[in-house]
Formats: structure tokens, sequence, C-alpha cells
């Protein structure tokens, strides 16, 4: 993923764009819209990941149509009135919107650094695959932060089980949706959760021994 000037959030994500846009917000006159965008894995695997862009780079985005977003991963409180606070909120804030050619093929590109803000929570699953969830605090401009939920596996996870909270930490991969199911008072209810799902940790393997 060549530098673009964002050297600690960078989405690069290409695929199909399977909503029509709808009106989001705007700030200041500058109207932003939603979508979402399809990208699919080698696995066959598809995320269907949500889009922000503004009007100024985006005025001509339709359903159906294939595209390079180059941006960043935010994330937003939204109040929950189910569970009567807010929850996180995560979307892929487009920079760049670039129209694909026939022949290119899905990527789903994400470097992220920045501060652990909660303990890692460490586990094994049934089938003994180690897993690491982190909350990953990326700062940007105007002293805001956006706060990023990871899920680590193998020796990445080993590697940061012992990380502490304000911990600097680096890591590369892809930005994915999860299909879980929420038990509701109306019953279960399968809803989607994004994350990012690390390939690689750049931080140095021994930084959180203690």
């Amino acid at each position: 993923m060549e530098n673009n000037g964002n050297t600690n959030n960078r989405v690069l994500l290409q695929g199909t764009v399977v909503s029509e846009p709808a009106f989001s917000h705007s700030v200041l006159g500058e109207d932003f819209y939603e979508c979402f965008l399809q990208s699919n894995r080698l696995s066959g695997t598809d995320d269907v990941l949500p889009i922000t862009f503004s009007s100024r780079i985006g005025t001509n985005v339709e359903k159906g149509e294939r595209l390079e977003i180059d941006g960043q991963i935010r994330s937003y409180n939204k109040p929950d009135e189910e569970r009567g606070r807010n929850r996180l909120v995560l979307t892929i804030f487009a920079r760049e919107i670039r129209k694909l050619e026939e022949n290119e093929q899905d990527r789903n590109e994400i470097v992220l650094k920045g501060f652990l803000c909660k303990p890692p929570i460490f586990r094994t699953t049934p089938f003994n695959r180690e897993i690491c969830d982190i909350l990953l605090a990326c700062n940007r401009a105007y002293g805001k932060s956006d706060y990023i939920p990871l899920i680590v596996w193998g020796r990445n996870a080993r590697a940061l089980k012992d990380a502490l909270v304000g911990n600097e930490i680096e890591v590369e991969g892809r930005v994915q949706s999860r299909n879980y199911i929420k038990q509701t008072e109306k019953g279960d209810e399968t809803r989607v959760a994004y994350e990012v799902s690390v390939a690689n940790l750049l931080t140095r393997a021994n930084a959180f021994e203690k």
C-alpha cells in the first residue's frame, strides 16, 4: 500500500457498491452520504462494509459500480435505545474514490497505529485457536480519536495478551464484517459487527514482555 500521508490510519478498499447512496448528514454546508461496498476475500467470503463520503468527491456513486476507496476507518457513538447507552459505530471514511477497471481484483487492506485503551482479552476457541481482542485508539486531527476493535490470532495474539493500556501498537490486516446472533426481548436477531482482522503485528515482538 502506497503512503498517501495517512500514517496511522489508512484503508484501501476495492469492491462493488451494493446499496444506493443515502444522505447521512451535513457539516458546514458539506453533505455526506452513506452506502455499502462488498469486497470479496480469496476464500470466497464477502465483507459488506459501510462507506461514508462527501458529495465533493462522490456525487456520481451508484449501486453496482466497482470502486476503490482510499481513506480511514472512523468511529462514532450512536445512541442505542434498547441498551439505554451509546454504542460504537464504525464506518470507512473516503478521502478519494476511483472507478475500477474491469480486470482489477478486490482488495481490502488497512494499516493502523495507535494506543491500547482497554486490557486485551485473550481466549482459546474449542478448536484450540488462540485469539486476542484489542481496542485501539488512533489519533486524528483536531484532538479527536477513533476507537477500533481488532481481532488477533495465533502468535500475534500471544504477543499482545500481556500488553498494557497505553502501549503503542501498529498492525496491518483487513476490515471485516461478521454476523452474530443477539438475544433480545423480541427473540434472537442476526446483527453485523465490524472489526479489523490483524494479519501482521508491526510492533516489536518483545515490546510487551513484563
